[in-house]
């Protein structure tokens, strides 16, 4: 199968968030969910003083951009590894800080692709969703051995399905006849469980549910919640760490992790700030940016985007510069 070739979400006003962190010499860019490299390619292209760190869980995506970007020569390392694991990877390689930080969370175009990765609902196929195909529990294991509460709890928190419950439910009342093994059973559930009203709103009624177990299966929110403080603790003065996220949950994480990294520590009723106690971070964006109408027509995904950056103005207490 050929690679698929969807263009970034937001790709322009990502590299131009970058750019200020990255032009100079021996400059390094962390992107972290390297996906196709799509990202990674247009900072090589536009950025020539900048060389690119390329995290990914999955190893096909790691091949797949590795042969795309192969005429990039040394400014490209890609590195097989959860993005959580930043601090691990950057001692790997000898790095104290690096200039920038890149996260475009959730799902790669690749992955939806791929049939047999499970991750689309539209035809049926295996019940996977594993962004690192060759460790841990899939989607089927989640949907055979949870209890009704626990996936209650996962369709309703992490898919934001109204009828979370009534659909749990049903997976293991269906399961005692027949285990869940490919997607097309699922899908006949959903919609057999959701009310047709609620069907004809909201897109297709598996969207939340297939997001749910996604993110259950992928430990998404832990990881997301361990990443973020890295980055901003990898990046040195003048660095960036640059987020895209598509789902609610993850780009409250996000905010809180910013907030909490810009916010002053000095006395609201003090008459100023002391030389040295301004906050060590400043917010980029101003709240969180969303794509125009001429690109949600152009590519679907875009429609949920957040994109936030937050930049290091100066060295952390106790860290070297």
């Amino acid at each position: 199968m050929s690679a698929p070739r969807h263009v970034p979400v937001l790709l322009d006003r990502v590299v131009a968030l970058l750019q200020p962190a990255l032009e100079h010499d021996g400059a390094v860019l962390v992107d972290c969910t390297l996906g196709l490299g799509g990202h990674t390619e247009a900072v090589l292209e536009r950025i020539g003083t900048a060389r690119v760190i390329g995290i990914d869980r999955d190893t096909e995506a790691l091949r797949r951009a590795g042969e795309r970007l192969a005429a990039y020569g040394d400014r490209f390392t890609g590195v097989h590894a959860v993005y959580d694991e930043l601090p691990d990877v950057l001692d790997d390689l000898g790095l104290a800080s690096v200039d920038a930080v890149l996260f475009d969370l959730g799902v790669s175009s690749m992955q939806l692709d791929v049939r047999e990765r499970g991750f689309a609902y539209a035809e049926d196929a295996p019940l996977d969703m594993r962004m690192d195909g060759t460790t841990g529990p899939t989607a089927a294991d989640v949907l055979n051995t949870y209890s009704a509460g626990e996936l209650t709890r996962v369709l309703r928190d992490y898919g934001e399905e109204k009828f979370a419950k009534k659909i749990a439910h049903a997976i293991v009342r269906r399961r005692e006849s027949e285990p869940f093994t490919t997607s097309g059973p699922l899908v006949e559930l959903l919609y057999a469980e959701i009310p047709a009203p609620a069907r004809r709103t909201g897109g297709h009624p598996a969207k939340r549910t297939f997001q749910a177990l996604r993110m259950e299966v992928n430990d998404e929110l832990a990881v997301l919640r361990r990443a973020i403080p890295a980055a901003i603790d990898a990046i040195g003065v003048g660095g960036r760490v640059v987020v895209e996220s598509y789902h609610s949950l993850e780009d409250r994480l996000v905010k809180q992790a910013f907030t909490a990294a810009t916010r002053s520590t000095v006395p609201l009723d003090l008459p100023f700030v002391p030389e040295g106690s301004e906050p060590a971070l400043r917010l980029v964006t101003r709240g969180a940016e969303q794509a125009d109408e001429q690109e949600i027509a152009q590519n679907p995904r875009a429609a949920s985007v957040r994109l936030r950056a937050i930049e290091r103005l100066r060295a952390s207490q106790g860290a070297a510069s």
